[in-house]
């Protein structure tokens, strides 16, 4: 069996065709001419209610708004494939759908066009990025117009268009120049935080003045450094994952669980740089309390909250030399069982209680077999550098460290806890250290257990549990935690935390807090082929904003686009984004309010996550330079629509791979704008919906290679691949499995409404399902049908009668498949709406045959009932059956409640519980009238012949059983 397209059935011989048959060269040529001409006219131009794009709002003025998108592409060279579509052609059936039932709508498609691949592939062939890109872009765009989707082409921009980074820009600005203000619990602007500060209403947040002395008393450059460390989008040095091979920093999405980096496959090292961040860690909380009012799945907003990790617990302060080493635990109650501590080994406390020796009689499994605790850290953290993350957490791994030759004290019980640093431990989560309670916790078990370290159970163990073969971490009530002071034996463990936090706080050692496993963005990338940060650098090496009236910072030219790379293991290297050679660009005079001096530029870029954080917004007026979004525009298309509502787009589709960080950015930034009064509506996306995955047959060699399904071919019940036997599987369409099956392949063999229909009728949007070529053949005969309902095949003319009322069976299967269709679009579960079409189409088929005129009262609603997935097709018919204007904007049917009812059920008629027969019957028969039409019946008559009938089982509506003797 081939991945190919198989050609279209053809019922007849070529001589034998009807002249107006709807062949795919009829469609072809159909799809074409009305694509042509919805562009000629603007069919699909949404008006706005102000502003340059208002034309023809006085239209839709009366009309209800609806905003539907897409997930934009990224638009790769590969193109489009059949499983892309999927999505697309959900909104686009939704958005003809609510146009037709009454809608303002906006449906509007971008591109994301920032991105590694392209920038990669500039750096194998020395084409600039841009010239790749937006040839793919006009690739995409022109398979996307080929499917026949509504959108208002006026509206389409890439996130790589100066007119639309220069807004990107813009909003990177807003939040450098914001702060949160906890108290207000929103963003406010920084000027704000300096006139409190000067007015000494407000006090430095601790840990943003180095110099502990009042803000009064502060010269300029401590006042400056103090602000800074408030500003939503900072400086920091924080641990990255470098990978010299490529020169860059990658996201943990783009690093292999092995450790090493998707695209190349180079190793990738853990090390402190100073980057760009954001503080999202800000808005976690409200991330979390607002994902309750937005119309996501229950499955993606636990997505959500599980990557936010919200924990309540306690940070407890253990002493250490002249420090003190602060923990976040959720078990503070388990604290007397502390034996010793961890430190992650990138914690900056590391370099500083390392001891300068070790002490006599230390134990050799502690040191690494280093001569010092110094060799022995540095070795250890070079070995962890190699190590992912997800490597670090797997539980299954060996644990391993070193100890840095001290101890800290456990303020509990005074016991003297050693202090190591083991990669377990993650810099990302609670303070980068833990207290180990190796009796409750199986990683600290198995520590404990390889090191050599003490056990002391604080949990009271069930009746024959063994704690020599692992950590207890059931319920129980606690024992052996008690000191002069207090005692939490016997106590469960709630008691026993909120006692013991009590105590800590009473004696300084500690406090209740809440910790989260978000941490802040990392928002910058050593890549060419980014936004450039609206920022540069003064001669004390702050960052500086550049003014607005400066934006766009436009991407110089430059010659190469690689960033300078390194031996693969030079994990001390740093890197060198290609900016940093641009050195006419780099440096720069500018008069920003003091007179003309010397800045340098910010050579990172901003990671491709930037341009997606507010697209959507941009679609509202995307030719306007003056502002971001219009207030107004924002109001009408995003605003809230009562009391207590997010507001957002209205219908927002895409995969679930986007689930966490690109929902999470756009969130943080929306809520952002919308403190500082940009935007109306607190929440991006009000509606959010996960479209299923298409998977098709892969096929792979005897070495476990995937061959190119189109070439694999069936024969005799084997598949094989150049003669040779291959083995078939199911998976993700894509290129890794080399089952691609391209929209043009289809649309080339069918044409794109028979294409439409057949990928709206394999499932609800929401649900994955398969991909089966020769099933496409069904869709297509589908929309023959509907033609031949319309169009006479042989002489072309309309088969619609003017006059004459439908038989009631007719006006019956007409009024509920209005309903069920209508039902279907409003679900998004487009294949009940086909299910339903193809049940009127069948009906009319049968009462009218090939040449009997069918009453236009019916054949109208059926034309509109299919436009919003076929839309070719049905401005075809519709021009013919003499419709006003396009299809498009035609009124959707309404069913009529009365033809709703059934007045005849189809009951079943058993015989010793089997079913026999069927009959019809009045739908309020009673148990005697089921009786008798099922005595009635031939086949049942035949049965009770003769025979002695026990008893009779009649349940109105539903069946009748005769129990024989």
């Amino acid at each position: 069996m081939s991945q190919t397209a198989d050609q279209p059935s053809v019922e007849h011989r070529a001589g034998d065709v009807p002249p107006h048959r709807y062949t795919p060269a009829l469609a072809q040529q159909i799809e074409l001419s009305w694509q042509d001409r919805w562009e000629a006219e603007g069919t699909f131009h949404t008006p706005n209610p102000t502003g340059r794009l208002s034309e023809g709002f006085e239209r839709v003025a009366d009309r209800p708004k609806f905003f539907a998108m897409d997930m934009f592409p990224y638009p790769s060279g590969a193109g489009l494939h059949v499983g892309h579509p999927l999505g697309y052609l959900g909104t686009d059936v939704t958005s003809r759908f609510r146009r037709m039932d009454g809608d303002n709508v906006l449906h509007p498609m971008g591109y994301d066009a920032f991105g590694l691949p392209a920038e990669q592939f500039a750096v194998q062939t020395g084409q600039h990025p841009r010239v790749t890109t937006e040839a793919n872009i006009a690739a995409i765009s022109a398979q996307l117009r080929r499917l026949g989707v509504d959108h208002d082409q006026r509206r389409t921009f890439a996130t790589i268009d100066p007119g639309y980074y220069k807004w990107t820009q813009w909003i990177f600005l807003q939040i450098f120049g914001s702060w949160f203000d906890e108290d207000a619990n929103k963003a406010r602007p920084i000027e704000e935080l300096v006139t409190e500060l000067d007015a000494g209403t407000r006090e430095p947040a601790a840990g943003t003045n180095p110099s502990g002395r009042p803000w009064a008393e502060l010269d300029e450059r401590e006042k400056k450094t103090v602000v800074d460390a408030h500003r939503l989008a900072y400086l920091n040095e924080a641990p990255v994952n470098w990978c010299p091979g490529l020169g860059t920093v990658l996201s943990n999405e783009e690093v292999t669980a092995d450790g090493r980096s998707e695209r190349g496959n180079f190793p990738v090292f853990r090390r402190p740089l100073k980057q760009w961040m954001m503080r999202i860690t800000a808005y976690a909380d409200r991330l979390l309390a607002d994902l309750d009012r937005l119309d996501w799945s229950d499955s993606l907003k636990l997505m959500q909250r599980n990557w936010i990790g919200r924990s309540t617990g306690a940070k407890i302060r253990f002493a250490c030399s002249s420090r003190a080493i602060e923990v976040f635990t959720t078990r503070p109650d388990t604290l007397f069982g502390a034996t010793y501590m961890v430190l992650a080994p990138e914690h900056p406390l590391v370099g500083e209680l390392t001891a300068d020796a070790w002490p006599d009689g230390t134990d050799p499994r502690w040191t690494g077999g280093a001569a010092t605790p110094a060799e022995a850290v540095r070795e250890y953290q070079r070995q962890a550098s190699r190590r992912s993350e997800l490597d670090r957490q797997d539980a299954g791994r060996e644990k391993t460290g070193v100890w840095l030759g001290v101890t800290a004290v456990n303020p509990v019980n005074d016991r003297e806890l050693p202090v190591f640093i083991a990669d377990y431990v993650l810099t990302g989560y609670g303070t980068g250290a833990i207290m180990a309670v190796p009796g409750e916790d199986q990683r600290d078990w198995e520590f404990a257990h390889r090191f050599g370290l003490g056990i002391v159970p604080t949990v009271e163990r069930p009746e024959g549990f063994d704690d020599a073969s692992g950590a207890y971490t059931g319920p129980g009530r606690m024992i052996n935690s008690a000191n002069d002071e207090i005692s939490l034996d016997g106590l469960d463990k709630a008691a026993a935390i909120a006692k013991v936090t009590e105590w800590l706080v009473a004696h300084g050692a500690g406090e209740a807090t809440t910790t989260y496993k978000l941490r802040d963005w990392l928002f910058s990338r050593q890549r060419y082929w980014g936004e450039p940060f609206p920022i540069v650098y003064d001669e004390d090496d702050r960052p500086v904003a550049v003014p607005t009236s400066m934006l766009p910072v436009l991407l110089p030219e430059v010659d190469d686009y690689s960033p300078k790379t390194f031996a693969d293991d030079d994990a001390d290297s740093a890197p060198e984004p290609p900016l940093s050679r641009a050195t006419e660009w780099t440096t720069v005079e500018l008069d920003l309010g003091d007179g003309l001096k010397k800045y340098r530029r910010e050579t990172n870029t901003m990671p491709n996550w930037a341009g997606s954080c507010w697209y959507y917004l941009r679609y509202l007026d995307p030719g306007d330079d003056e502002r971001m979004v219009d207030p107004e525009l924002e109001a009408y298309w995003m605003g809230p629509r009562s009391e207590g509502d997010t507001g957002g787009v209205d219908l927002y589709v895409g995969g679930v791979e986007h689930a966490v960080l690109h929902l999470l950015y756009a969130r943080f930034w929306h809520k952002v704008l919308h403190d500082l009064g940009h935007v109306s509506s607190e929440e991006p996306f009000r509606r959010l919906v996960n479209q299923g995955y298409i998977s098709a047959y892969a096929y792979t060699d005897e070495r476990g290679f995937y061959v190119p399904a189109a070439e694999v071919v069936e024969k005799d019940g084997r598949f094989l691949f150049e003669g040779k036997p291959v083995n078939r599987e199911y998976g993700k369409i894509g290129k890794s499995l080399k089952n691609m099956v391209t929209p043009d392949e289809m649309i080339g063999a069918y044409g794109a409404d028979t294409f439409r229909v057949y990928e709206m009728s394999t499932g609800p949007l929401e649900q994955s399902r398969p991909w089966e070529t020769k099933a496409v053949v069904g869709s297509q005969r589908l929309l023959q049908r509907i033609w031949r309902v319309v169009v006479d095949e042989q002489t072309g003319a309309v088969r619609a009668a003017d006059d004459g009322r439908p038989a009631e069976a007719t006006l019956r299967a007409l009024h509920q498949a209005i309903d069920g269709v209508r039902d279907g679009y409003t679900t998004l579960r487009f294949n009940i709406a086909i299910a339903r079409i193809t049940e009127l189409t069948n009906h009319l088929t049968q009462a009218y045959g090939a040449s009997s005129p069918v009453p236009r009262s019916v054949v109208e609603p059926l034309v509109l009932l299919v436009a919003p997935l076929a839309p070719h097709l049905a401005e075809e018919l519709w021009a013919r059956l003499g419709g006003e204007g396009s299809v498009a904007w035609a009124p959707f049917p309404v069913a009529d409640p009365r033809w709703l009812v059934e007045d005849t059920v189809q009951v079943a008629v058993q015989v010793n519980g089997k079913v026999r027969s069927q009959v019809s019957v009045p739908a309020d028969a009673d148990a005697a009238a089921l009786e008798a039409a099922a005595r009635a019946d031939e086949k049942i008559a035949a049965y009770l012949d003769g025979a002695t009938v026990r008893r009779v089982v009649a349940v109105p509506g539903r069946l009748v059983n005769f129990v024989l003797g």
